[in-house]
């Protein structure tokens, strides 16, 4: 799996999605600053990070969205190629046209820093190959604007195309106020393109991959990302 993880001015989780691609393909992804214009040649898989891109100034997100490297992006991503975006990642992918909706303010208006629960609705893609469908994951969340809403039809289109991925749950695997931490639209926490090669999601799986984190529910999505692309080679 060769990938590549983008930095911008304020992301800060860089380091940590790098470990944990390293930990899943056996090697290190290369590092490409926001201000290149191409990617790596051959580069499989492209990873916009968490953190806080450009301070999250008029708007999470939207700078980085218009950087140079996002054109790469874009094109990496019409010719089929694989693009995960997580937490402030998502919110530049969904800035860059790459996928529908907006996230905005969570709905309690304040910051969420603690581990939730997910339920994997989908095990046939290169993003949840290495779960099984109804399973119940526990990763961290770490943002301020994650509440993720579209228009009705976009909504009902990402339903009915089964492009949500993973939901906020209870440890359970039930839907509901409670266990929906930023009031994001029908729990959605993570969605794929129409194609189904570009993921945006909030949680950070990438933290939850080494036992010393005392939880590795994160490694699925990873070690599934590699057996796909091993597979498709």
């Amino acid at each position: 799996m060769k990938s590549a993880v983008l930095v911008f001015p304020g992301i800060n989780r860089e380091q940590d999605m790098a470990r944990a691609l390293t930990l899943a393909s056996g090697r290190e992804p290369a590092m490409v600053w926001h201000a290149d214009t191409a990617l790596p040649a051959d580069t499989d898989l492209v990873v916009v990070p968490g953190g806080f891109s450009y301070g999250d100034y008029l708007r999470c997100g939207a700078i980085a969205a218009r950087a140079p490297i996002m054109d790469a992006v874009r094109t990496h991503a019409a010719q089929g190629g694989l693009v995960l975006g997580v937490c402030n990642g998502f919110q530049i992918l969904c800035e860059a046209g790459l996928l529908p909706g907006v996230l905005m303010r969570n709905s309690r208006l304040k910051f969420i820093c603690k581990d939730v629960h997910l339920r994997v609705e989908r095990s046939d893609s290169p993003f949840t190959r290495g779960y099984n469908a109804g399973q119940v994951i526990r990763v961290p969340v770490a943002h301020g604007e994650g509440n993720y809403e579209a228009d009705d039809e976009t909504v009902k289109r990402l339903e009915g195309e089964g492009r949500v991925l993973y939901r906020y749950c209870s440890p359970e695997g039930e839907l509901g106020e409670d266990s929906n931490i930023n009031g994001a639209t029908n729990s959605i926490a993570g969605i794929v393109s129409e194609k189904g090669n570009v993921l945006g999601m909030m949680p950070h799986p990438e933290n939850h991959v080494e036992d010393i984190m005392g939880c590795t529910d994160g490694r699925g999505l990873f070690a599934g990302l590699a057996e796909h692309l091993k597979s498709a080679a």
